[in-house]
């Protein structure tokens, strides 16, 4: 069926996953696919070598839906690689305990092994301390100043990149795409003309936070997340809760950790419409820097 094919050329030989559609680059500004980047206002990097893709996450653990984001983007940008960055001390999950780096690092790796296309890097666990999107473009730029980076978000995180620390110094270093679902506007962000791209993909409801609970109450996560990891779940106990601690709920009702960054947009409340408007910058305690 037209639609139901994955771009191959991030995918496992273009092969099809029925029911989903093909993501599409939503324009703004004139930023497409191939034209985004150098040469466009907010983007000062020069072009001599490959199109790098950059995903970074807390990945606790990595799911179907961060793989699907990789690779529509990659298909759609022409990316000769999407890098995995799994983060080392996320600075804004300190409300909840996070699972060990070199677990969520070894989980990343299983997930991507088999596309030849997606890379893990260690740059922000072996760096230390908090993880900040700006350093981890300085860290990648500096390993390979003569790539193309694209930094892929979910595009309600995006919306908030202005608050981010060094966010605005950002867009120096890479052109950011922002993954969304159907209908999702990016509208009083503020953001660099040129600088971003938003890409519609398919509303995958998976997020890490379920698979989590899910885990933890027993229930199977086959087909959420790859098999390998699954495996390597169940071998490290991870997700598992201690006797006698029950896990919070969160103001919405799901349970405290991840949100789904790339497929639905953020909860409306007074002080957060999902276009952006009406946030309080200076409040930076619902900001989420990279998918999860």
């Amino acid at each position: 069926m037209d639609g139901d094919r994955l771009h191959g050329g991030a995918g496992r030989g273009g092969s099809t996953r029925p029911g989903l559609r093909a993501g599409r680059v939503v324009p703004r500004g004139g930023a497409g696919p191939h034209g985004a980047g150098p040469g466009t206002p907010g983007y000062a990097r020069p072009v001599a070598g490959r199109r790098v893709g950059v995903m970074g996450g807390t990945f606790d653990p990595i799911h179907h839906g961060h793989l699907v984001a990789a690779s529509e983007v990659a298909g759609l940008f022409g990316l000769d690689e999407v890098v995995f960055v799994p983060t080392g001390e996320p600075w804004q999950k300190s409300d909840r305990s996070v699972s060990p780096a070199e677990d969520r690092y070894l989980m990343t790796v299983i997930a991507t092994a088999s596309n030849p296309r997606f890379s893990v890097s260690r740059v922000d666990i072996d760096r230390g301390g908090p993880t900040y999107t700006f350093d981890t473009l300085t860290d990648l730029h500096a390993q390979r100043p003569d790539d193309e980076l694209f930094f892929i978000t979910g595009a309600d995180a995006l919306a908030q990149i202005m608050t981010w620390r060094d966010g605005a110094r950002c867009f120096e270093l890479a052109h950011f795409i922002g993954v969304t679902r159907p209908g999702y506007t990016l509208a009083g962000a503020h953001l660099p003309e040129g600088g971003v791209s938003l890409v519609e993909i398919p509303a995958l409801a998976i997020s890490s936070s379920d698979c989590r609970e899910r885990v933890d109450r027993g229930m199977p996560v086959w087909y959420l997340v790859p098999d390998g990891v699954v495996q390597y779940i169940e071998k490290r106990g991870l997700y598992r809760r201690p006797p006698g601690r029950t896990l919070p709920a969160a103001p919405d009702g799901r349970p405290s950790g991840d949100r789904p960054t790339y497929d639905r947009p953020p909860p409306e409340t007074p002080g957060n419409t999902s276009d952006g408007a009406g946030a309080d910058p200076s409040d930076t305690s619902h900001l989420q820097e990279v998918p999860r």
